[in-house]
């Protein structure tokens, strides 16, 4: 109904318009013409056209505006609001004394160019920054009113999560947002898109695999999870790195970093940015086998010693099987005898149940 209100206003306006039109004439030209009602008729037909065809265009872009603020999280449309007050009381404030001015009426026309000018640019470079410092614009505000929106239930808590690109690419991002192991809202910021998409454009296969890969598996958690993941807009010109600018993100926001990068996730901590690794939770998730524990593993190959043969567990797992070197290419049952964790991941030592018994 809206939809047909706005088109059906910009058509009767500009049929009026165009019936009116031709007062607007010369009166030697209009006394030339013969029958002046259909004039007035013909451009109120002409002006009923193009005021469709705008208005039409005026309401696209309306829904298209309408979808794009329903998609933003509430203290994104408070701070950009509060953004676009402040630049335009800058504006104010700053082009006042150009009204002052003894400019000639010739160049009258300056004053309102420079005022509609310094309005929009001072506008958006409120919002900009309020996307920038939302949360610390509304703390600065008014101390509680993060606090009050999160009670209230219109703003999600703290535990809002920030996404590395590592951990788009790695995957495994998709099965914990299906499992429910992962709540809360996930953040992608803009230049993480922007790196998703030099790592799709590499001239390396790989690397472009990879690419097209975390684009593909971020769109179905996008489609999939609509409330949930949010792209923001947020940048900083003035950092260099992807990773320095995910911590200091991270660290306006009050959010916690999902990667998989050890080495990010390091400085991160140092920064006291709360951070989850995912490594770190498939890590603990394993199953811890103990000594004397039995296990079916299929030999792949030999280990660096002679006698080793190397097999590995479902979850990845490396299993270093003692007198294994026999049994390659086939399935044996071994008996743990202990397990080392490294860094890198989590090593089990073993036996063949044969030897192990012997």
């Amino acid at each position: 109904m809206l939809d047909a209100i706005i088109i059906l206003s910009f058509i009767l306006a500009a049929a009026g318009v165009g019936f009116y039109s031709p007062e607007l004439l010369p009166i030697d030209t209009l006394s030339r013409v013969s029958n002046v009602h259909a004039l007035r008729f013909v451009f109120a037909v002409f002006g009923a056209i193009i005021g469709g065809a705008v208005g039409l265009s005026f309401q696209i872009g309306y829904r298209r505006l309408e979808s794009q603020v329903r998609e933003l999280p509430l203290e994104v449309i408070l701070t950009r609001a509060i953004g676009l007050v402040i630049g335009l009381l800058i504006a104010n404030l700053m082009l006042a004394p150009l009204f002052l001015l003894p400019i000639p009426a010739d160049f009258g026309f300056i004053k309102p160019l420079v005022a509609v000018t310094g309005s929009i640019i001072l506008s958006y470079t409120g919002m900009n920054l309020a996307d920038t410092h939302g949360r610390g614009l509304l703390r600065l505000l008014n101390p509680n009113t993060v606090e009050t929106l999160v009670v209230e239930g219109t703003l999600k808590p703290a535990s809002t999560k920030v996404l590395d690109t590592s951990c788009i690419i790695d995957g495994r991002i998709e099965t914990l947002l299906e499992t429910g192991f992962l709540e809360g809202l996930i953040i992608v910021p803009q230049f993480i898109l922007q790196e998703l998409q030099q790592v799709a454009d590499a001239s390396k296969d790989q690397k472009r695999v990879r690419g097209r890969r975390g684009l593909e598996i971020l769109n179905r958690v996008k489609a999939a999870y609509s409330d949930r993941i949010v792209i923001n807009p947020a940048d900083y010109d003035d950092i260099a790195t992807v990773d320095a600018k995910l911590v200091r993100f991270a660290q306006e926001i009050n959010a916690t970093l999902l990667t998989n990068d050890y080495n990010l996730s390091k400085v991160a901590s140092v920064q006291k940015v709360p951070v989850l690794n995912v490594n770190d939770l498939v890590n603990a998730v394993r199953p811890n086998y103990l000594p004397g524990d039995n296990i079916d593993l299929k030999i792949l190959k030999e280990g660096k010693e002679p006698s080793q043969g190397i097999g590995y567990l479902d979850d990845g797992t490396m299993v270093v099987v003692e007198e294994g070197s026999p049994y390659v290419g086939g399935e044996v049952r071994v008996v743990v005898t202990s397990s080392l964790q490294t860094s890198a991941g989590r090593m089990i030592f073993a036996k063949p149940q044969a030897s192990a018994l012997a």
